[in-house]
């Protein structure tokens, strides 16, 4: 095995950090991953700079056990690295890279006035969870660190330039900062002034301009990794400076990688802690709050669906039952619960027999809500069985995607050739996907590589950025290069299924005030 031609992708999750290496053929030979998990501190979701340092640190270490126990070899070296991360969010730093504020991660709902204000102003809608969302709300707070500003970026481009010593994100994280130009391949010059002459009463003595990383389309050299940036990232010593990078990437640009859907009328879905669709379009949608505007990693515009909660109430009720298993002396594996209750919900009534959940751990920007209560809710003759709660929490965790969707496929009439899935919401076979297939009324195919996910994704953008040939385009070196001959299944619900889910949907989205009425109780 020569290391030396391999490529590692590394990306911090919401739950998760992991690792994935891949060889010349792009086939994943080694991970390694860290667990961790977002803190609520005064009122803010967020992760310690030690969080992140150590779960990087810690994440690489398991990669290089896993890859010594597999080949006897300690890694020194790889072919190129590429760095990814859960999107948005506010790091806000000084000039001498000092934390100006708490790390305000992509689940916090805060920013409503700026999302609002923003979204007017460029008659582009802006989600809270964006950076220049956060920024504007700090200003409009009046919070004190602002006049020491120097640089805002995400938690993958600060890894990155930990690594590298570079200030630079790759274009479609870019684009969940602050809006891109398709055309041009950088923050919009439009946008950009119109911010600057909403804050210029305000005195601050940097533009926009100043404060942003640059942006760099997928295949760009992004840096190499530096003497210090080694010795952070393995503290035993053994990894060696050189390795050429590729541009930092989001979790978004990554699942796009993964699945193969970087091309005009493809998408994908992700589903763990929090779920989106990405459709590739051929023009941007109109305005709708519910649909954001990203890029891709190569800069073409994408329509964007995000749900901020998905898996984590459906997680809560394993974990319940898994308990209540052990009591009885039923002592279960914990993946095996997941199979046995995910497989359980194809038993359940298509419409879930008059039972009702609400998966809301944090705010909903789709549905209005800026903070959440999780509920579960049925009517007096509803049928509670063990496959309509399941059904009911599986359907739960994309009520709020399929709000979305149905703007773009049926009003917007966005044409979707193939939809694709991944994340941890499609583990049980065929479970899943029929339920994602009901919710857009389309097929939905799932990769055998969909278990790696985004690190595998950031990895293939490595692999890119190393070895594309001259001209050669970003989707046509994935179609060609990686997924000419990949293996993948594809599920279409029924009618019965999709007419369940719109049964489901319609009592979900009356029921709402259910929901704001337990925020404001609670």
């Amino acid at each position: 095995m020569l290391f030396q031609n391999t490529v590692l992708g590394l990306e911090l999750g919401s739950t998760r950090i992991k690792a994935v290496l891949i060889d010349e053929n792009h086939r994943p030979i080694a991970s390694g991953s860290h667990a961790w998990e977002n803190r609520l501190v005064n009122g803010v979701w967020t992760y310690t700079m030690a969080d992140i340092h150590s779960g990087v640190q810690a994440c690489y270490a398991d990669l290089k056990r896993d890859v010594k126990e597999k080949y006897g070899h300690t890694l020194t070296q790889v072919g190129a690295i590429g760095i990814s991360g859960m999107m948005h969010g506010y790091l806000p730093f000084d000039q001498d890279g000092t934390l100006l504020a708490e790390f305000r991660t992509w689940r916090n709902t805060m920013t409503g006035e700026a999302a609002q204000k923003l979204t007017a102003l460029f008659d582009f809608t802006i989600p809270q969870r964006w950076s220049i969302a956060h920024l504007y709300q700090a200003m409009l707070n009046g919070e004190d660190h602002l006049p020491r500003l120097s640089h805002l970026t995400t938690v993958a481009g600060y890894i990155h330039e930990k690594l590298t010593g570079k200030k630079l994100l790759g274009i479609g994280e870019a684009s969940g900062m602050f809006p891109i130009d398709s055309e041009t391949l950088n923050y919009h010059a439009g946008m950009m002034a119109k911010f600057d002459a909403l804050i210029a009463e305000k005195g601050f003595t940097w533009r926009l301009a100043d404060v942003l990383p640059a942006v760099l389309p997928a295949g760009q050299p992004a840096g190499v990794l530096t003497d210090a940036g080694a010795a952070f990232l393995d503290p035993a010593g053994d990894l060696r400076p050189g390795i050429p990078f590729a541009p930092p990437e989001g979790d978004a640009g990554t699942g796009m990688a993964a699945t193969n859907s970087v091309a005009p009328r493809t998408g994908n879905v992700s589903a763990g802690t929090s779920d989106f669709a990405m459709i590739v379009v051929e023009k941007i949608p109109p305005t709708h709050r519910e649909i954001n505007v990203l890029a891709t990693p190569a800069g073409k515009p994408v329509a964007m669906v995000h749900g901020s909660n998905c898996t984590s109430d459906i997680n809560a009720w394993v974990e319940l039952l898994g308990e209540f298993a052990g009591a009885i002396g039923a002592r279960i594996d914990k993946n095996a619960l997941y199979t046995l209750l995910f497989s359980k919900a194809l038993e359940g009534d298509r419409d879930c027999g008059g039972l009702l959940s609400y998966n809301y751990l944090s705010g909903e920007g789709i549905t209005g809500l800026d903070a959440g209560r999780p509920v579960f809710a049925r009517t007096p003759d509803a049928k509670l069985t063990l496959a309509n709660f399941m059904r009911t929490h599986l359907l739960s965790a994309l009520a709020t995607l399929k709000i979305g969707l149905d703007i773009l496929i049926r009003e917007e009439k966005i044409p979707i050739d193939k939809i694709y899935a991944h994340g941890g919401y499609f583990k049980t076979p065929g479970v899943g996907q029929r339920m994602l297939s009901a919710a857009v009324g389309a097929p939905v195919s799932v990769m055998e590589t969909a278990g790696e996910g985004g690190p595998y994704g950031m990895a293939l953008l490595a692999a890119y950025m190393l070895r594309k040939k001259d001209g050669q385009r970003l989707e046509d070196y994935l179609a060609n290069e990686v997924f000419a001959n990949a293996r993948s299944f594809t599920l279409t619900a029924d009618a019965a299924d999709i007419e369940g889910f719109e049964a489901f949907l319609a009592q979900y989205k009356k029921s709402l005030p259910i929901e704001r009425a337990a925020v404001e109780t609670m």
